[in-house]
């Protein structure tokens, strides 16, 4: 894997995340303008039966997981403000490590996979931080770029995501405890280019851990 990836160095590295932050911001963006929040029962922007294009706003973490939702006394704005300061020091983290990684002349792979979470946190953190100021509210419509009140204070934004590919869809068999009889779709979460970037980091480090290290 190292091979494929050779002399990674740092203007490379600020050109390929650069590259995917606007990759990931301009889809965001083009979604926002275009179409209202694709709310439960209405029909798939694009419906190709394995994959949907779809219009969600999450206010929480990955999966649609919510911070109060594991914290019960937290509410709603607490969760989301703390969420958002997390994914800024976890960005500012990522950046310090990459930029220690680079001066060490670490793996190429290491690298590479740290230059995909970072712009994958960053994409992400651009919509927690700003998206509530600069758009309006897209619930029911098409969202304005930079109205006279956006749809939430700064830090407060949610994040757009957009891509989901169902699979296959069964139901659990009766017999099973808590889940006999409900209906399961895989893979039926949804989520953008910035959450893919970070999963195929993660797994890219997990698979190759050792090469990574080098």
């Amino acid at each position: 894997m190292n091979s494929l990836l050779k002399n990674i160095d740092a203007k490379k590295s600020v050109i390929f995340i650069l590259l995917l932050i606007f990759l990931d911001q301009f889809v965001k963006i083009y979604i926002k303008l275009n179409y209202p929040i694709t709310v439960y029962g209405d029909p798939a922007i694009i419906d190709l039966s394995f994959f949907k294009l779809l219009f969600i706003e999450n206010k929480g973490m990955a999966m649609g997981a919510r911070l109060n939702n594991l914290i019960p006394f937290l509410d709603d704005n607490s969760a989301k403000l703390i969420l958002t300061f997390f994914r800024i020091f976890a960005c500012i983290g990522l950046g310090f490590w990459l930029r220690s990684i680079m001066k060490n002349k670490g793996s190429q792979l290491l690298i590479f996979c740290i230059c995909l979470i970072f712009a994958g946190a960053v994409g992400n953190l651009i919509d927690s931080v700003f998206y509530g100021i600069i758009f309006s509210s897209s619930y029911g419509q098409v969202a304005t770029l930079f109205p006279e009140a956006g749809y939430a204070s700064l830090f407060y934004g949610s994040v757009v995501d957009m891509l989901q590919f169902p699979l296959a869809t069964w139901n659990w068999p009766n017999w099973l405890p808590i889940i006999g009889g409900k209906q399961y779709t895989f893979f039926e979460y949804v989520f953008n280019f910035a959450d893919s970037y970070i999963s195929t980091g993660v797994i890219l480090l997990l698979i190759f851990n050792k090469k990574a290290s080098i």
